[in-house]
């Protein structure tokens, strides 16, 4: 199969503060392992296509640190966007470089910050994925089997209609959903037919291009005006890419296209995923202690101390008759929450830049 990659790594990390920084974000992070999250997304992609069909999205500010954590990518698949403009401008923008060096491929695309544990199993679903996305005009999405009712996740509602392909299900997707409060969360664990959307994506370059053009003719403009640039090849190709990209209306490939396209497919995982969203993810990612804790780094002591997520930065760290408690110390900040307000820690960014804090951001 005519394969690329497109990895998706613009994002901030913003409730894995204070350690994940504007300047060094979650994804260039060791959470797990002793590589970053970025270069174990590329690690594993290697299993499956080379270097050379591997594209990299990011901005500006996060351009050297790619090319220092993934020295092997080419320097023409290092695809930067001036301005932030959520995942559907992304994705048009790459299927539009990807389409102009690799005619009729298929595209995988994938955030860069997400953890799996079982690789060779990722790798035979992403192979189904790619000969369903071959078979027609299909986009086709992995579902993450929910484990525990949680409301941070958008879910993805499957039909009854479901084939198989070498015992791995493809299921028709009925709707995309949004984040549920808990008790709605709840009933779709209960039902089994909704999954955490997990936003990895699987179609062909021209088939996305094409429901670009049909569901967001905003978007096709401007890549339509990119492409001729492009296909100029001039010295100011690059900067009216840039100049037209930020034309570009802000808004999600989910939003955009997932929610509003026939044909979409769902392919159930379950071996081991998780995209390391906030602290709390330590928790499924680690091991945890015998009175349910994670500690990370050295000269913590804890008494009495339970289920709490503690992490170190080299002074001591003392807790004493404390639970469900986040501790997070960093060279400049320390950062003490209840797990409970994990998710919310974005509010947190928000009082510094009013107090005019940036340097902690």
């Amino acid at each position: 199969m005519n394969l690329t990659a497109v990895i998706m790594a613009g994002g901030k990390g913003e409730r894995f503060w204070p350690k994940s920084r504007t300047r060094l974000p979650k994804q260039f992070l060791n959470i797990s392992g002793q590589k970053s999250m970025i270069q174990q997304t590329t690690e594993r992609l290697s299993k499956l296509l080379d270097i050379s069909r591997i594209f990299v999205v990011t901005n500006e500010m996060y351009a050297e640190l790619i090319r220092i954590q993934i020295p092997h990518l080419p320097k023409e698949n290092l695809i930067i966007e001036p301005v932030g403009r959520d995942t559907a401008p992304c994705v048009g923008l790459a299927a539009l470089i990807i389409e102009q060096k690799y005619p009729d491929s298929i595209m995988v695309v994938l955030p860069s910050d997400h953890i799996i544990d079982k690789k060779d199993q990722f790798i035979d679903i992403i192979e189904t994925a790619a000969r369903k996305a071959q078979s027609g005009p299909f986009l086709v999405t992995l579902g993450i089997t929910p484990t525990y009712p949680e409301t941070g996740y958008g879910y993805i509602e499957s039909s009854l209609e479901v084939e198989e392909h070498q015992e791995i299900e493809i299921h028709r997707v009925k709707q995309f959903v949004e984040k549920p409060d808990k008790e709605t969360a709840e009933s779709y664990v209960q039902k089994g037919h909704f999954f955490w959307n997990s936003g990895i994506f699987i179609w062909r370059t021209a088939v996305i291009r094409s429901y670009i053009q049909q569901l967001m003719p905003e978007v096709h403009e401007v890549l339509q005006s990119m492409k001729i640039a492009i296909s100029e090849g001039n010295k100011s190709t690059a900067s009216i890419v840039q100049a037209e990209f930020k034309r570009m209306p802000s808004q999600s490939i989910d939003y955009g296209i997932m929610e509003k396209a026939p044909h979409i497919f769902v392919i159930p995982y379950d071996h081991g995923w998780d995209d390391v969203g906030s602290w709390t993810a330590l928790e499924r990612i680690n091991d945890t202690d015998e009175n349910g804790n994670v500690m990370k780094g050295n000269h913590i002591l804890s008494v009495d101390t339970k289920r709490c997520i503690i992490e170190g930065n080299g002074k001591l760290i003392a807790t004493l008759g404390i639970e469900d408690l986040i501790v997070i110390d960093t060279e400049d900040v320390t950062l003490i929450c209840t797990k409970e307000k994990a998710q919310d820690i974005k509010s947190l960014l928000k009082e510094l830049r009013n107090q005019k804090m940036d340097k902690y951001l």
